[in-house]
């Protein structure tokens, strides 16, 4: 199967694919360019006037950027003074891993994968598909959790059931990662695309901060749509192209043990109790965690502490599910859980350092001003505005995907260029991260570069040992289309209603 998958289009993209360096290298390159760049334009003098916000008095008036050089004695001096605190101060870093101090435990008891087997199980037959589906969208809160826990339980559910295996372990990917922005809550991957997005956005002529929230409601909308057009694309297109399994394996859904089922109890009757307390803090009128000034909840200590509150709601469940169940036997499991999280983190935490400074590099030089307002007047003046403009944007997004697995490292790439330049075109920044999110998502399936692909080749190779990439790109491409075309009409329907994406965030600036 290896030389058939290196055939035609989708073998050229893989093998140009196969030939990028690492997303660190890429940022340490584009930092690269950046300082030989700036460096040029600011010797010939580049500037531009814009009116925007000046931080100094928090006053709109008309101001000039200069493009100032990386590579004069000033540049190299901030190069080498400020990479500790780019780094440190970088807003994704500190939110994501926060995040998953609480779903690493969740994770690590058995409490995800309890509850993914829960779900599974407990559902009738004519709606397993849709169960699945939605499933694989919902996991997404726990990060990567849903490939290796629901994509093979896909299989075996549908086999059990005597359908095809391979037409669950389809279904599963797509919702874990076709769907990987729909959720009907927020979780870590808000937290980093919004902190990245809040850099970006300095960058502009009026910074505004995105938060974890920002892109809450249309993210919600978003699971039910693909829920939907994934269950169709799975029975009325990949099933029938499939056919009837005749293989030799059979399998039975596994029900959950005596003390996975005590660790659920457990589990539930301690998030009942920490909703409650929550619920203390921020219901009544003078709650603590509301505005003290106003007793509002939106701009609040309580959407400001989101990332902390998330946390504690992943791990005092997952706690009381390990005591329940077993898992869990002593503290120290707890911490072992917890830094077990933190070292699957280490590719990301070395992205993060590189991306830091290519992110300031483009703020000291003044280039992301310069861009954001000469392609802003570039687009008006060819007339590419509107869903035009947006549409284009998703369709950028969505390709450079198919290169690019890793979502922080293409929009921390993408998003100090499209972020200030759709401000200046008066488009939100929370608007501009979602469109990008659904181009991000929906060819993750039909990438060979996509970091779990792999994984699910293996998968399916269990239940057909001829079973190659091929197999799978061919199997899920019905699904990036109708998600890609779905998803997308959504977004143009909210653009067209002008409703909110999330609380107290709009389309427009």
């Amino acid at each position: 199967m290896k030389n058939k998958s290196k055939k035609g289009f989708l073998g050229t993209v893989e093998s140009i694919g196969n030939k990028l360096p690492h997303p660190a290298i890429i940022f340490v390159i584009l930092a690269a360019i950046i300082a030989v760049v700036s460096h040029v334009l600011a010797s010939i003098g580049v500037s531009v006037t814009y009116t925007g916000l000046d931080r100094a008095t928090n006053e709109i008036k008309e101001m000039t950027a200069t493009v100032v050089s990386l590579l004069s004695p000033e540049g190299i001096r901030f190069m080498f003074t400020t990479a500790i605190s780019n780094f440190t101060k970088f807003a994704a870093l500190g939110t994501v891993l926060v995040a998953l101090l609480g779903v690493g435990v969740a994770e690590g008891t058995g409490l995800i994968g309890a509850c993914l087997t829960k779900l599974v199980t407990s559902t009738p037959k004519r709606l397993i598909t849709l169960v699945v589906v939605f499933a694989g969208v919902m996991s997404s809160i726990a990060s990567d959790a849903g490939y290796v826990v629901l994509i093979p339980l896909g299989a075996v559910i549908f086999l059990s059931f005597g359908r095809h295996p391979l037409a669950g372990i389809a279904a599963a990917f797509a919702g874990v990662s076709g769907g990987f922005s729909a959720n009907l809550m927020f979780g870590p991957t808000d937290a980093l695309l919004s902190g990245i997005t809040t850099e970006a956005a300095k960058l502009s002529s009026t910074p505004v901060v995105v938060g974890i929230t920002d892109n809450w409601y249309f993210i919600a909308a978003s699971v039910f749509v693909i829920t939907i057009l994934g269950t169709i694309v799975t029975e009325k297109i990949v099933e029938p192209r499939l056919g009837k399994y005749k293989g030799e394996i059979t399998e039975k859904v596994s029900t959950l043990s005596a003390e996975e089922k005590r660790g659920l109890k457990f589990a539930g009757i301690a998030l009942l109790i920490t909703a409650a307390i929550m619920a203390l803090l921020v219901v009544p009128a003078n709650g603590v965690l509301r505005n003290p000034e106003n007793g509002a909840i939106l701009k609040s200590p309580f959407m400001d502490s989101i990332v902390i509150v998330i946390t504690i709601l992943f791990l005092v469940p997952g706690i009381a599910y390990g005591y329940g169940s077993g898992s869990v036997k002593k503290s120290s499991t707890v911490i072992d859980l917890m830094g077990k999280s933190m070292a699957t983190m280490g590719g990301y935490i070395v992205l993060v350092f590189f991306a830091a400074q290519f992110v300031e590099y483009f703020t000291y030089t003044n280039l992301g001003t310069v861009i954001a307002s000469k392609g802003a007047a570039f687009l008006k003046g060819i007339g590419l505005t509107g869903l035009p403009l947006i549409i284009g944007f998703v369709l950028v997004a969505a390709f450079i995907n198919i290169f690019m697995g890793s979502a922080s490292a293409k929009w921390a790439i993408m998003a100090p260029v499209f972020v200030p330049m759709l401000m200046e075109l008066g488009y939100s920044p929370a608007f501009t991260q979602m469109a990008y999110r659904i181009g991000d998502s929906t060819t993750n399936i039909i990438s060979p570069l996509m970091s779990y692909f792999a994984l699910v080749v293996a998968f399916a190779q269990k239940y057909d040992d001829e079973s190659g990439a091929g197999t799978i790109i061919s199997t899920m491409l019905p699904y990036s289309i109708v998600f890609f075309i779905g998803w997308l009409s959504l977004l143009i329907v909210w653009y067209v209603l002008k409703l909110p994406l999330g609380p107290g965030v709009g389309i427009g600036m």
